[in-house]
């Protein structure tokens, strides 16, 4: 019998109080026919009401997709997320306390549905120590609306760790590539794989149901088993989408170099103009580790990989996204978490029991707020919840950590003569007496050992006996006026402060392989 219903049959299933978890990042792998269709029989029916609904990644196009076709009051009860902050109308939801909120690590809620499944009480785990998810800080909770406690401290040989607690699911939203009349599900034009078939297992274990949006159907038995990534026994429902609900990613249609369908020429991706943002890659560039693994995060350290392949050395080591790609470009902006001319890809899950467990050489992140004790906020600003995505995991376990960005938001910086021209000030200063909220503690990587750096167009600090530390500053700079003046404190200054290599500052380098292959 076919599994293939028309989309309003889909949603039709779904029940008051019902918990839903949907597979997503950004666009990508993200069942937008279903949640626009959900969105619709809400206003239309007001129901069904008091959903909870869960997901691991960012979700939308900070627009009015994704997530944001669910952030109706009513509608939502509860979300579970590890990040937020591409669905402004859920966003709105959880500054107002209209919705409880809970905003986890990425990496552990890309586990929770393997116990889910497993019928555990939940993931145990140190991600999370010392952070705002750590119970005796806020314990993940996004708002004064959300009371339950859902991260638990616990000991265990001595030694602390974090339970995350396990839920039952009601529903999975899953998507894939292709469906066979019995619901058996392929991603061959997928650009990742997220965390379908372990959400599938989750909501068959809990008693619940999944529903799969795809492409292309296929006649029962015609798809290869190997190529079959969900047995269709764990598929209750298949929906053909609408081509434009049905985005590779956010800003891509499909592109497939992103899927491995072919190797595009590296020297196509166009080299970044020579202004702040490229100086920051260069200099964080020059911590790659060659031969290691790496992972690079959004925004700024995207650059990294743009500085790599223009200097060549992107085959000396491998670059990774925390969705699961290995080798080749990470792709930045709107494609971010998928690459260009991967080798790998692997199920996101399976991603972060490799990142947890140390297996990253270095990691290039974001650099937002930071205080004197070297901890880092990108979850919180203000009123604006956010949330942490994979950042916690990544920066608690990566070996070293290199966080980039400029020195204050909104400065007007030119390179001049192989030199840093500040033409006009940031409006907010980055480097403040205390962060709203700890994404990164800067106590715990001391604790266990863990080199820090803070990399910005005007100078370089190290984590260095529990303080930030001044360690190279760029040339044209004046440490009083451009560095100390537009920070809220005064940093320890190492002994041994040199200039930044002045070769970063001009319009062609060529010195990254040497300084990879010296090291």
């Amino acid at each position: 019998m076919s599994k293939v219903v028309d989309v309003h049959t889909a949603v039709g299933m779904i029940k008051h109080d019902d918990t839903l978890v949907w597979s997503t990042a950004g666009l990508s792998g993200f069942a937008e026919d279903v949640a626009a269709a959900l969105e619709a029989r809400f206003l239309e029916t007001g129901a069904p009401r008091s959903l909870t609904v869960a997901h691991s990644c960012g979700c939308g196009d900070g627009k009015d997709k994704g997530m944001s076709h669910l952030g109706h009051e009513g509608l939502i009860k509860r979300l579970v997320s590890g990040h937020t902050g591409m669905a402004p109308r859920m966003v709105e939801l959880v500054l107002e306390n209209k919705i409880e909120a809970y905003l986890l690590p990425q990496g552990v809620m890309a586990h929770l549905w393997r116990h889910i499944a497993g019928k555990t009480p939940g993931v145990i785990s140190k991600v999370g120590l010392g952070t705002f998810v750590d119970p005796r800080l806020e314990g993940a909770k996004g708002n004064t609306a959300t009371t339950e406690d859902l991260v638990k401290l616990v000991e265990l040989d001595d030694e602390e760790w974090l339970m995350y607690r396990t839920f039952p699911v009601d529903v999975a939203v899953i998507r894939a590539t292709t469906a066979d009349e019995r619901g058996n599900l392929t991603l061959e034009r997928e650009a990742i794989f997220l965390e379908q078939l372990s959400m599938a297992q989750a909501a068959r274990n809990s008693g619940g149901i999944v529903i799969a949006q795809v492409e292309y159907l296929a006649r029962q038995g015609t798809l290869h088993p190997q190529k079959v990534k969900i047995p269709g026994d764990m598929v209750d429902y298949v929906v053909v989408a609408k081509p434009e609900n049905h985005t590779q990613t956010m800003a891509t249609y499909f592109n497939p170099a992103l899927s491995g369908d072919l190797k595009m020429p590296l020297g196509g991706i166009k080299p970044m103009p020579l202004d702040a943002r490229k100086v920051i890659a260069r200099r964080a560039a020059m911590e790659l580790v060659s031969g290691g693994v790496v992972n690079l995060g959004i925004g700024m350290p995207e650059g990294v990989s743009s500085v790599a392949a223009e200097e060549g050395v992107s085959e000396l080591m491998t670059l990774t996204t925390e969705l699961g790609t290995y080798g080749g470009v990470p792709a930045s902006g709107g494609d971010f978490a998928t690459a260009y001319n991967a080798e790998a890809i692997i199920d996101h899950g399976y991603q972060f029991d490799f990142y947890d467990g140390g297996g990253l050489d270095v990691c290039f992140l974001g650099l937002a707020q930071t205080d004197h004790e070297g901890n880092l906020n990108v979850s919180k600003f203000g009123k604006k919840v956010v949330g942490p995505g994979g950042f916690i995991n990544i920066s608690q376990n990566a070996r070293k950590v290199v966080f980039c960005g400029t020195f204050t938001n909104g400065s007007k910086i030119e390179i001049v003569d192989n030199r840093v021209n500040i033409r006009e000030e940031g409006s907010r200063q980055k480097f403040v007496n205390r962060v709203d909220q700890i994404t990164f503690s800067g106590r715990y990587a001391q604790e266990i050992g863990k080199p820090v750096l803070y990399v910005t167009e005007r100078c370089v600090f190290e984590l260095i006996d529990g303080e930030i530390t001044l360690t190279e500053i760029a040339p044209g700079i004046d440490i009083q006026r451009d560095i100390f003046g537009a920070m809220e404190f005064t940093p320890k200054v190492s002994p041994d402060l040199k200039e930044m290599p002045t070769e970063l500052f001009k319009e062609q380098w060529g010195g990254l392989s040497d300084t990879l292959l010296n090291r």
